[in-house]
């Protein structure tokens, strides 16, 4: 049963996930620098990010009791393994750049998902769609900075962490027609503990208390990042709540500011703002499919 439109929740819910998805960035951030103790290694991060978020949803669990029902185990490894890889890169992304720009680049994960959804879902991309990628495309060759004293090799990091999550968005779509949504989160965040449980035994470091403090808080936003979005997009139209999870572009950049003193210059202005505009086009464009699809059958009815 669909759950009833409620669009003002829906904004109050992408909002704050914004902001955990921000802070998940501001923590990634002070845990691969110097800024608590000697760094961590980018799986380090992401493993603490795994293990606590899986306990937070083993603790919602407890409480709300779900069946697990006929779960696609190779759905779920290919999405948790994009997943942990983006999530590993843009961490170590943040680590050299600033998070306002960081943030910007991950903006083109849901342009690599309508790409890859044309060989992987059979989608058709009309021009609109084409022209908000190669917008996109054109933000994010700003933030690179090309040049032989500007170029920013750790801004390819987080072109492969948005490579990575469009990888993801592929098999989330996938997902979401088969499992119900606490199901996805809690198999997704439980093969993600143990992946990189592995992965991380040759790079493991003793972290400090603060370390372990600021590990704990990244999972829980993150949780509730995932949580928040999840129910926001079942309170309203994609088309019309997406738009407001580029506020994590501002609050990155707030954070970064506030605690790093980190100010982005008008290169990073320049090349975030023509690629939120694409992905604002990417999202209208999708309004405008979807209210044509709506028009449709009440058309045909009209004609019969």
């Amino acid at each position: 049963m669909a759950r009833p439109q409620a669009p003002l929740t829906a904004v109050a819910l992408m909002i704050t996930a914004t902001l955990f998805i921000a802070g998940t960035m501001l923590a990634a951030k002070s845990l691969g620098t110097d800024t608590l103790g000697a760094p961590l290694h980018p799986l380090q991060i992401s493993h603490g990010r795994f293990m606590f978020a899986f306990m937070g949803f083993i603790a919602a669990s407890a409480v709300l009791r779900p069946k697990i029902r006929n779960p696609n185990i190779t759905l779920h490894v290919s999405r948790t393994i994009c997943g942990a890889t983006g999530v590993t890169l843009m961490f170590a992304a943040v680590a050299f750049i600033p998070m306002s720009d960081a943030t910007a680049i991950s903006f083109l994960n849901p342009v690599f998902g309508m790409i890859l959804a044309i060989p992987f879902l059979g989608e058709k991309v009309g021009r609109w769609r084409w022209l908000a990628a190669a917008m996109a495309f054109a933000g994010a060759l700003i933030l690179l900075r090309p040049g032989p004293d500007t170029f920013q090799v750790a801004a390819l990091l987080a072109l492969g962490a948005a490579l990575a999550m469009g990888f993801e968005l592929v098999f989330i779509k996938k997902l979401a027609d088969r499992e119900p949504p606490l199901q996805i989160l809690l198999i997704n965040n439980a093969i993600g503990c143990v992946l990189m449980s592995v992965a991380v035994i040759a790079f493991w470091a003793a972290p400090t208390l603060a370390q372990w403090g600021v590990l704990l808080a990244l999972g829980l936003m993150m949780a509730g990042a995932q949580t928040c979005f999840i129910n926001a997009m079942a309170r309203a139209d994609a088309s019309y709540v997406t738009p407001f999870s580029y506020l994590t572009l501002i609050f990155a950049g707030l954070y970064d500011w506030a605690i790093f003193a980190q100010v982005p210059d008008w290169i990073s202005v320049l090349g975030a703002a023509i690629i939120v505009s694409g992905a604002a086009l990417l999202a209208w464009r999708e309004a405008v499919n979807r209210a044509r699809l709506r028009r449709i059958p009440v058309s045909m009815g009209g004609r019969v």
